[in-house]
């Protein structure tokens, strides 16, 4: 069988899917709960394609912990596992935005009712809430610090960024204006590049007020994105840390409102180290895939 056939899933019939955001950061929702479908990488990047396929910054699959070998370990834990894929088809361990909109598919079908949901995902389980604004919350575990620094550079500019691990890499660089950061089609330089072997998130981030930032990203395998939550979360982190902020030390959480290009995230440290996010999840629609087209798309 190949692989545009398992992709289609092998028997002709279509691919149901949905479509949803949190604040922009879009993606495509592929329910599987049973674990039957094999997406390869490249029909992710199709189904991705902005302009050849539905379009997105990601894809989700829903499946059960129970039925992946990829969270398995897991089940006991959380019922349902978040299988990210980046745009262009690589695996990704964690999405803070993708997260919310994964918990609100589970909503929206019926799977999941109020009050706390616990969800695998390759950085571990993260545990997500509905909040009473219909926000999404979701604790996404502590940030580490890490003492390898880079230096980023775009142009003539260059800038020391902070090395944040909030379950998937970040490199934090604090600028003066955002239009700094360039277009972000392609991956800023950053030196030394050993730091990151995997590849990393970099966030731009300029001061708008007290305890409030905007930032720009350049997504691990999807060029510019309109928010990241992971880095919105690291973001926070890094600026509580610059302005001289640790809950650990004080005994009280310290909030951020991080501004992204498609609205705002409120991410909160607690004094035991959790950060917490909270922001929309919107499903925008819903559909088919066409498994001829699938099929065809990737020969």
């Amino acid at each position: 069988m190949s692989a545009a056939t398992t992709a289609a899933g092998g028997t002709g019939r279509g691919i149901a899917f949905l479509k949803g955001h949190g604040t922009e950061n879009d993606f495509v929702i592929v329910p599987d709960p049973d674990g039957v479908l094999e997406l390869s990488a490249d029909a992710v990047a199709r189904i991705c394609d902005r302009r050849a396929g539905i379009g997105g910054d990601g894809l989700l699959r829903v499946v059960r912990s129970a039925a992946d070998p990829a969270a398995r370990a897991m089940a006991g834990e959380a019922e349902w596992f978040m299988d990210y894929r980046n745009g262009d088809g690589s695996v990704a361990e964690m999405c803070g935005n993708g997260v919310r909109v994964f918990v609100r598919y589970l909503q929206h079908a019926g799977l999941a009712g109020e009050g706390e949901l616990a969800i695998a995902t390759r950085a571990g389980v993260r545990t997500a809430r509905l909040t009473a604004t219909g926000e999404v919350t979701v604790s996404m575990g502590r940030a580490e610090l890490l003492p390898d620094g880079v230096t980023v550079t775009v142009g003539d500019r260059s800038w020391p960024a902070r090395n944040v691990n909030m379950g998937n890499p970040h490199a934090v660089a604090f600028v003066e204006d955002l239009d700094h950061a360039g277009d972000l089609r392609e991956v800023p330089p950053f030196s030394p590049a050993a730091v990151y072997p995997d590849g990393v998130n970099i966030e731009f981030v300029a001061d708008r007020g007290p305890r409030h930032v905007a930032m720009r990203v350049h997504e691990r395998g999807a060029s510019e994105t309109r928010s990241c939550g992971t880095g919105a979360c690291a973001v926070a982190v890094a600026t509580a840390r610059r302005d001289g902020t640790d809950p650990a030390a004080t005994g009280s959480p310290v909030t951020y409102t991080v501004d992204v290009l498609g609205g705002s995230l409120t991410i909160t440290e607690l004094p035991d180290g959790t950060v917490e996010m909270t922001g929309p999840a919107v499903i925008v629609g819903q559909g088919t895939l066409d498994p001829a087209w699938l099929v065809t798309a990737l020969g």
